[in-house]
């Protein structure tokens, strides 16, 4: 069987020497351990980072890399892109949210039972304020959930088959589902679901596609697309007292040189980025410390099946290839050993499955080329696409393209602007495209990412993909099934199941790098996030004197 655990001296070399050739930082050591990778050491128990204390108030400076861009504006209801989440995070509160651990934590929900499979029953906390004093209430709760679940947004899905939401008491929120639905709790937990301020909605004074009013920490003083935010605490927070940033300034800064230069220079407090090779650039500049949280979030390789006449068509095709792709080596080498292989379910979440037990790994790189040799398929040639929107990308595509050599199969790597790349391989019916590089966010719990792989829940990969009853019924035995053990079983299946057909392939997780300007700010930073929200605990950071 092939060593998965480092990658072959040669492979490392080749590649090296192509990514030299295209300008791009990265080193393999004498062991062929990336120079850069090293263990990130917590510090509490589910936590990288706990903010030192301070009585400092004041205000703070944070960069990001992009901004939202929703179609409906700022309303968080159709928001599907992180940064929307983490943004409007600031301002809307849910019903519950997900700790260190993912568990589920109270929010605006006190607490919750659930009397049977079917129903929840949230009792709300009703001495809560939205920032312009309104207490919440009952209705607030009920037709934001109802609004939510009629918009037929991406949200709206992840919620599951409700069937109905009502008041039951001034307190109290029931929601009823037509089927079991373990998820249904992590999908309150993401901002898509946060409760609005309806009676504002609803009497004409605030359009939430172009104002925030939420119950959270921040309230927005000013914003200007794609450049900047200016958010001021909320004094009708129910902890506004506890709340020592009360002046923040995000800036959307898409270069990744610019941002290290910033945190370099000392005139931010706290940045994220996407390339591995900050950790080495940033070693030695003062006061700054990069670490690296891990997301649930992944990269993955679509390989498109009904292409007529494509030999991806063949089952035993799209297996092989998966079969020489190597998780290890990409994040290793691609990614300087600062992520991890993943299955369907990511593999940082509670009852994921196990990558070293999928049928690809279980494969050798022999059983590829005999399963090539007899396709009845000579000399299998392939396109694969890439977004030219996130450098390390191509980085992949170099690598995947050398390891599919390995088995006699031809890749011709093409890249294109994220515009074009979408519409070849999300608009077209079927895909223009054999192969594509993307990555999927992984949310909170391991089950909800896995209905992608349904087309025909999905909808944006009906035009690559089939759609097969055995893993259709396991993705939703996965979501139904409440014992813990019987679930991971459930999902395992699932796994080998979906890892066999290879029309999505799980590669490694995406790294989120966030930087500190030690002198200034102490920040709360969890070891593992599910919806992209690195500020999740910005409220609970602090300030620091000279």
């Amino acid at each position: 069987m092939v060593n998965r655990q480092q990658p072959h001296p040669r492979a490392c070399a080749a590649f090296l020497a192509a990514l030299a050739l295209a300008g791009t930082l990265a080193s393999c050591s004498a062991d062929n351990t990336p120079d850069s990778a090293r263990p990130q050491e917590e510090a509490a128990p589910g936590f990288l980072l706990v903010a030192e204390p301070s009585d400092v108030t004041g205000d703070a400076t944070v960069q990001v890399d992009y901004d939202t861009a929703e179609a409906n504006g700022l309303d968080p209801q159709t928001a599907q892109a992180a940064r929307s989440w983490m943004i409007m995070g600031l301002v809307y509160e849910t019903l519950v949210t997900t700790d260190e651990n993912f568990d589920i934590a109270p929010r605006l929900a006190s607490a919750w039972e659930q009397p049977d499979d079917l129903t929840y029953v949230f009792t709300i906390d009703t001495s809560i304020t939205f920032s312009n004093g309104r207490a919440i209430t009952t209705n607030d709760v009920v037709e934001s959930l109802r609004r939510l679940v009629a918009s037929g947004s991406v949200w709206s899905g992840q919620l599951g088959p409700v069937e109905s939401i009502e008041a039951t008491s001034d307190s109290t929120v029931t929601v009823k589902l037509s089927a079991p639905y373990v998820p249904f709790l992590a999908a309150l937990a993401n901002t898509p679901a946060a409760v609005l301020p309806i009676e504002e909605i609803d009497n004409g004074t605030l359009d939430p596609r172009t104002e925030m009013l939420g119950t959270g920490p921040y309230s927005v003083a000013a914003h200007r697309q794609d450049e900047s935010w200016n958010f001021v605490a909320n004094p009708e927070w129910r902890d506004a007292d506890e709340v020592k940033i009360t002046d923040l300034k995000i800036e959307i800064v898409s270069q990744e040189s610019t941002r290290q230069a910033a945190l370099r220079e000392g005139s931010i407090d706290f940045v994220n980025f996407n390339n591995v090779d900050t950790l080495t650039l940033l070693t030695d500049s003062a006061n700054t410390r990069v670490v690296n949280q891990t997301q649930s979030d992944f990269y993955y390789v679509n390989v498109n099946s009904l292409r007529a006449g494509s030999p991806l068509e063949n089952q035993d095709v799209r297996f092989a290839i998966n079969t020489a792709i190597d998780r290890q080596a990409i994040a290793d080498l691609a990614l300087a050993g600062e992520s991890a292989p993943t299955g369907v379910t990511p593999s940082n979440l509670p009852g994921a499955c196990a990558v070293e037990g999928l049928p690809s790994e279980q494969a050798t790189i022999e059983d590829a080329r005999k399963l090539i040799d007899s396709s009845g398929f000579d000399d299998i040639s392939l396109t694969l696409l890439v977004d030219t929107g996130e450098p390390v990308l191509g980085q992949m595509a170099q690598l995947v393209q050398q390891q599919l050599a390995e088995i006699g199969v031809t890749v011709v790597i093409e890249q294109y602007d994220t515009a074009t790349y979408n519409a070849r391989v999300f608009s077209e019916r079927p895909g223009d495209f054999d192969l594509s590089i993307g990555w999927f966010a992984g949310y909170g719990d391991p089950s909800m990412v896995t209905r992608w792989w349904n087309p025909e829940i999905a909808g944006f990969n009906a035009g690559y993909i089939g759609s097969h009853d055995d893993l259709n019924q396991l993705i939703a035995k996965g979501a139904a099934e409440s014992d813990p053990g019987k679930r991971a079983d459930i999902l395992a299946d699932l796994c080998a199941t979906a890892d066999e057909y290879a029309e999505i392939i799980p590669l490694v997780h995406r790294p989120s790098l966030l930087g500190v300007n030690t002198a200034t700010f102490s920040p709360v930073v969890q070891t593992n996030e599910g919806y992209g929200n690195f500020l999740r605990h910005l409220a609970d950071s602090h300030l620091l004197g000279d």
